[in-house]
């Protein structure tokens, strides 16, 4: 099944040069893409299109076969597209304005009518299976950066989104919290399952675990391979250079060079995550 797909995209803020330029490539469903590229090059306005925050100044998008127009988009409309799609924003600042956590989780779901003790009992697990039982009670704010992050993705999957968009998603994290995250990813997302009991999913439609398309920006090369399968690479003029199975993208190091995003010292390492 196709879930994106852009036609000659082009973008631009008012009054300035183009941030893409020309943008023509689809995502299947289930797929794990990153995107790749040197800062400012247009990664988190392209995965802010994809999620329904921004409109193309040009060009067509369309999602799950439909073209779409965020601008003109009815409130209905735009509540259900943004329950299929999840967005982790950069800067989890920017995501979290309840006043503590418990409340953060509770937001979306209590917005598609669930009852207040469905709502609350899928609450306490979403916190159970990603381990921030213990932040429940706390303001966002007087939370680590780590901690932000880890209740952004947390109120973001609690409404079990088709598809979950991240942007730089390792940002702010420790050593321990990036394989946290790097295990979530890598094996739990890929069956639906997100390491956890049964939540959000279950009282919303009562559909089984089904493997989620992931969408994500990040500067981290040596995680990529461990969580995405396809890569599309980003030149410092706005370009789409590059659509390529991860791994085989990571070998063209001069590639990767060309776009100022490493240095002749690059090189990958396994990890293991069992």
């Amino acid at each position: 099944m196709n879930i994106f797909q852009l036609k000659n995209l082009n973008f631009s803020y008012s009054m300035r040069p183009e941030v893409l330029t020309g943008l023509n490539f689809s995502v299947e469903a289930g797929e794990r893409v990153c995107i790749l590229g040197a800062n400012g090059c247009g990664k988190s306005t392209l995965l802010k299109i994809l999620a329904g925050l921004l409109s193309p100044t040009a060009g067509e998008f369309f999602a799950f076969g439909n073209k779409m127009d965020p601008a003109v988009l009815s409130r209905d409309e735009s509540k259900v597209y943004h329950r299929r799609v999840g967005y982790v924003f950069q800067d989890s600042d920017v995501q979290l304005f309840c006043s503590n956590v418990r409340e953060e989780l509770a937001f979306g779901p209590l917005q598609l009518g669930l009852s207040h003790d469905e709502v609350m009992a899928s609450v306490n697990r979403m916190a159970e299976s990603l381990d921030i039982t213990k932040l429940l009670d706390k303001a966002p704010f007087h939370l680590s950066g780590g901690e932000k992050k880890k209740v952004a993705i947390a109120s973001t999957l609690i409404l079990d989104p088709e598809v979950l968009i991240m942007d730089e998603p390792t940002n702010d994290l420790d050593p321990r919290s990036q394989t946290w995250l790097l295990k979530l990813l890598h094996r739990d997302m890929a069956s639906g399952d997100a390491g956890r009991k049964p939540h959000a999913s279950d009282l919303l439609d009562g559909s089984k675990p089904h493997a989620k398309t992931l969408i994500f920006s990040t500067h981290n090369l040596e995680l990529v391979p461990h969580i995405a399968d396809r890569a599309l690479l980003f030149n410092e003029d706005h370009q789409l250079c590059a659509d390529l199975p991860v791994r085989e993208l990571l070998q063209r190091v001069d590639l990767l060079r060309s776009v100022n995003l490493v240095d002749e010292h690059f090189h990958t390492h396994p990890w293991d995550f069992e």
